[in-house]
């Protein structure tokens, strides 16, 4: 498994042998997961489709005038300490980045984009509770 480090954007192969989700970053020595979703941008998004092997991507592309996905958000980030280390939750704010919203076709928020080795596996549109973004991510990774 190859995983982006949330703390300095460093790529990171995990041993098949070592809990991954005790692992820390070679570079910063910061826990490479943290339960938590991370916040992106264009580059930062690019980086972890790049980069991540061996385990899925998953994104909420999402607004702060957005009222659903104010109310998704706690959801998805206790879906975050479900599904990691086999799924890297990351967060993008359409409304600061809309270019990378856009080029993913986003037409409706909240949004659920799931990569796999950096294509597209499935999507979703629209308030989710955290069991529904655990079970819809699991039977898309199928």
């Amino acid at each position: 498994m190859q995983i982006v480090c949330p703390s300095c954007g460093a790529a990171n192969r995990l041993p098949e042998d070592r809990d991954p989700a005790a692992a820390k970053c070679g570079r910063c020595k910061n826990a490479v997961f943290t339960g938590m979703p991370i916040e992106v941008d264009a580059v930062g998004l690019d980086r972890h489709r790049r980069l991540t092997k061996g385990a899925a991507v998953l994104l909420d592309v999402w607004a702060p005038w957005c009222g659903p996905c104010r109310a998704m958000a706690p959801n998805y980030a206790a879906a975050a300490g479900k599904l990691e280390p086999g799924v890297r939750l990351l967060k993008l704010n359409s409304e600061a980045h809309p270019a990378p919203a856009s080029a993913l076709g986003v037409s409706g928020i909240p949004a659920l984009i799931l990569f796999r080795d950096n294509a597209v596996v499935a999507r979703s549109a629209g308030l989710m509770s955290a069991p529904q973004i655990v079970d819809w991510t699991c039977r898309a990774l199928g």
